[in-house]
């Protein structure tokens, strides 16, 4: 059974920096494509960045510049760094899997019914 579990949230004060980590459990899945998700509170789950088996990445427009993606397949880790962060960025962030092939991944990333796999999620807070 594949397992993603996120660790590494936590309470900060606006322009602070956090870091997200996804620790998954096959080796195959770890390869795969993944992404990072949050939920804001009481609106819909929303993709917030993206990293291709190629290396490639995508990044929401709301944090392109601020978080960096990243993958370490041998560690089976996808990591999230958070920097400068704002209050609006208060959200539970879940990491997500893709099981095999990441056709049209540049397109499809931000959708939730792409990916087969998800982690219970991490709360994150900032605070003003």
């Amino acid at each position: 059974r594949v397992q993603l579990v996120e660790s590494g949230g936590g309470s900060v004060q606006a322009g602070g920096s956090l870091t997200l980590s996804c620790a998954v459990s096959d080796y195959t899945v770890a390869g795969a494509c993944m992404s990072w998700f949050r939920r804001l509170p009481g609106k819909e789950r929303e993709g917030v960045a993206a990293f291709a088996t190629g290396g490639t990445t995508f990044y929401a427009d709301s944090v392109r510049g601020r978080f960096v993606i990243s993958k370490d397949n041998a560690r089976k880790t996808l990591s999230l760094q958070m920097n400068d962060l704002k209050p609006e960025d208060t959200a539970v962030y879940n990491c997500a899997a893709v099981r095999g092939p990441c056709e049209n991944f540049a397109e499809t990333w931000p959708r939730i019914e792409r990916y087969d796999y998800w982690g219970q999620g991490t709360q994150v807070i900032v605070s003003s």
